[in-house]
């Protein structure tokens, strides 16, 4: 395949270029648009059918540009970086609403809450949370190592994750309410809908997972890497997880994964970088070193195949499906930005 070639499900629709690596982005509201950050700390907005620049701002955080979160709501989105600041922005002004020093570090990991009244940076060993004015509400004490990872189980908790330790916080107070350890450096985290399930991928190329209901606790080895791409589908049924070249999707359906043989997606011939399930599907999207974007269709055992499949011209960086299903995006290392439309 060539970079202009998809096939299958995937048929053609638009391709952009940022100024550096695409390191971050998401879909606005009904898929109005594509906003997209770059290593370089650009941020560029895309009209989301034609392409189309809406508008870029240059330089928006001094060092470059570490994560994006979009607002559930789909009308804002806040963007972190390496000058210890988080910005909010409007989706159609393209202006910063919000500017919040979070710290004098890197700030790797932003996140909304689902009712968007809270949004949670992590800055070295602290994870920050800020209410809707921007104002900080709580911080952490030091975790062990620097946060890895933070996701919101419910708009009343935040996750975090980091070497030994996945920890929950009470979203208005900071409180912790229940902490999971593990020896071991956690470098991913993926939890169920439900926010009963906790998988992560560990630094010794194995998943550990918790159920938090019951206090069982489970570990997948065998991976050829690090999982540091994981996603739970919408019912928290399956599990897919990188590690290596190949997919390799659990079924917690039943009794599983305990005692079960997982699904194994073969097509990239280079390790596995992002995976992301379509909304109310069983639709996993993934993407690799290699350049190779594959969307495949899923049974609940896990078990599948390719329905379409295309290549971008780099290091595939993150994946987006359109909050329809009928649209997927694709960030790459060389600063492109591919769409596709979903027949």
């Amino acid at each position: 395949m060539s970079v202009d070639t998809a096939t299958g499900v995937l048929r053609r629709g638009w391709s952009a270029a940022v100024d550096d690596y695409a390191i971050a982005g998401g879909w606005t509201r009904r898929g109005a648009a594509l906003v997209v950050a770059d290593a370089a700390g650009g941020i560029h907005a895309f009209d989301g059918k034609s392409g189309r620049s809406a508008w870029t701002r240059h330089g928006a955080h001094d060092g470059g540009v570490l994560a994006m979160a979009i607002h559930p709501r789909g009308t804002a989105f806040a963007t972190a970086g390496q000058n210890g600041r988080v910005l909010v922005w409007g989706v159609s002004e393209g202006q910063p609403t919000q500017a919040i020093d979070v710290g004098t570090g890197w700030v790797d990991n932003v996140a909304w809450s689902p009712d968007g009244q809270w949004l949670a940076a992590s800055c070295s060993r602290q994870v920050h949370v800020y209410g809707a004015d921007g104002r900080e509400a709580w911080r952490s004490d030091d975790h062990p190592s620097t946060v890895s990872a933070i996701a919101w189980s419910s708009a009343l908790e935040l996750a975090t994750a980091c070497y030994g330790r996945v920890a929950f916080f009470d979203a208005s107070t900071g409180s912790l309410r229940q902490q999971l350890a593990w020896k071991g450096s956690l470098v991913s985290m993926a939890l169920s809908p439900d926010g009963d399930v906790v998988a992560c991928g560990s630094q010794d190329n194995s998943v550990h997972f918790w159920r938090r209901s019951t206090g069982q606790d489970s570990m997948m080895s065998g991976y050829l890497g690090k999982p540091s791409a994981l996603a739970f589908d919408d019912a928290g049924i399956l599990l897919a997880t990188g590690g290596g070249d190949t997919v390799t999707v659990w079924s917690f359906q039943g009794t599983g994964p305990e005692g079960t043989r997982p699904g194994v997606l073969d097509f990239h011939v280079e390790p596995v970088t992002t995976l992301a399930f379509a909304r109310r599907a069983l639709r996993l999207a993934s993407g690799g070193r290699d350049g190779a974007v594959v969307v495949w269709s899923l049974r609940r055992d896990g078990e599948g195949g390719p329905v379409g499949a295309a290549v971008v011209a780099g290091v595939v960086a993150e994946l987006y499906w359109r909050p329809d299903g009928r649209g997927l995006a694709a960030l790459d290392a060389q600063g492109g930005v591919t769409a596709w439309r979903i027949s």
